[in-house]
């Protein structure tokens, strides 16, 4: 499969872990694993089979988009910070 010591430092370096020769040696040991569980999904006879994207159909539930000219006021009723027909700001010193 390689040489999954090499692949574990490499990606620790690029995720900026400090690894133990210790952890390099268990966490290579766990890449081959998984390697090895992902090889026999090779072995699947996938023939015939259409191909899925997801297990179930999604239909998104879309709305119609209306166009409006927004106004000052519009943004207005959107916060807490106003005054009469204005905005609030902090005090200027």
């Amino acid at each position: 499969m390689g040489d999954n010591k090499e692949l574990v430092r490499k990606t620790a370096k690029l995720a900026r872990l400090h690894l133990t020769e210790k952890e390099v040696e268990k966490y290579s040991k766990e890449v081959e694993e998984v390697l090895v569980a992902f090889s026999k999904l090779q072995e699947v006879d996938t023939a015939g089979v259409e191909r899925s994207l997801h297990p179930h159909r999604i239909s998104a539930g879309l709305r119609e988009d209306k166009t409006r000219k927004p106004t000052g006021r519009d943004a207005l009723k959107l916060t807490k910070h106003k005054k009469n027909d204005y905005y609030k700001g902090p005090r200027l010193q």
